[in-house]
């Protein structure tokens, strides 16, 4: 499904450092949302050929050279974070004093990228997910002190484009982001084989267990991007007392079951979080 397009201010100006699967995903947004291809530059040293095919067709510049450039409105790093030391000299000379950073690069704090990259005054850090990938991600974003209202909106239809954004108060729960919406894909997709692994336990043959797990994740997932009601009032509509349902969940809302489980998988998450930025 198509985002329509969004009103919020758009960069003239934009330079994408790292197009690997989700430096493309939010350039694939960008162009869906109505940015100008011809303001968009890519840098990466090893380009796939999808995005090559696409910068061709699109008339966006590969690996430029920072002085064929004007200057530049927003800079986004998509980088792997452990390149940021050896690719900082070079990304610098992209950087004037109204440049927007944005960056996803996991475990690089604020004060990280202020370090190492001294011309950003505006930083903005942002933690998306996997199925931004679809157009599903859901991204927590917190600004750095020089962030203008402006810049913020802007940054706010750029990550907007591969889903739900949710801006934090404070970049010290960006940990917390991390163990729920960073990690919660992976969460879900072991719940599908956890729900197959159940269904061949009560008897369905392997390959009908397995595709009837998957579409009832996929199918309760479109129901709570569709529907308005909470999760909470979407498993009471189809809890009939003394039912089916109802005898399961008895199993699953038990004081020591699901939820105490999830608390301690998020909190590892966190806490590994915390140890990698550290």
């Amino acid at each position: 499904m198509e985002r329509p397009p969004m009103s919020s201010p758009l960069p003239q100006s934009l330079v994408l450092l790292g197009a690997g699967k989700m430096g493309g995903a939010m350039l694939e947004g960008w162009l869906r949302i109505g940015m100008n291809p011809a303001g968009i530059s890519l840098i990466d040293p090893k380009p796939s050929d999808e995005i090559v095919a696409l910068a061709a067709e699109k008339g966006m510049a590969i690996n430029p050279d920072s002085r064929s450039l004007g200057p530049v409105e927003v800079l986004v790093l998509a980088t792997k974070p452990q390149t940021l030391d050896t690719a900082a000299p070079a990304v610098q000379a992209f950087i004037t004093p109204n440049t927007l950073l944005i960056s996803i690069l996991a475990g690089k704090t604020l004060r990280d990228l202020s370090a190492r990259l001294p011309n950003a005054t505006a930083i903005i850090r942002a933690m998306p997910n996997l199925p931004a990938s679809v157009q599903r991600g859901a991204t927590a974003a917190a600004a750095g002190p020089g962030v203008t209202g402006a810049q913020r909106a802007m940054a706010d239809a750029l990550l907007g484009s591969i889903g739900k954004v949710e801006w934090l108060e404070s970049e010290s729960l960006i940990d917390a982001v991390t163990g729920v919406s960073g990690s919660g894909p992976a969460y879900v997709f072991y719940l599908v084989e956890c729900l197959a692994a159940a269904g061949k336990a009560a008897g369905l043959p392997d390959d009908i267990a397995e595709r009837l797990a998957r579409a009832t994740i996929e199918g309760a997932g479109e129901m709570l991007y569709q529907s308005p009601l909470s999760p909470a009032t979407l498993r009471q509509n189809v809890t009939s007392p003394a039912g089916t349902t109802a005898a399961g969940l008895e199993v699953l809302m038990a004081e020591d079951a699901l939820k105490p489980l999830i608390i301690k998988t998020v909190a590892a998450a966190k806490r590994r979080a915390g140890e990698l930025s550290g």
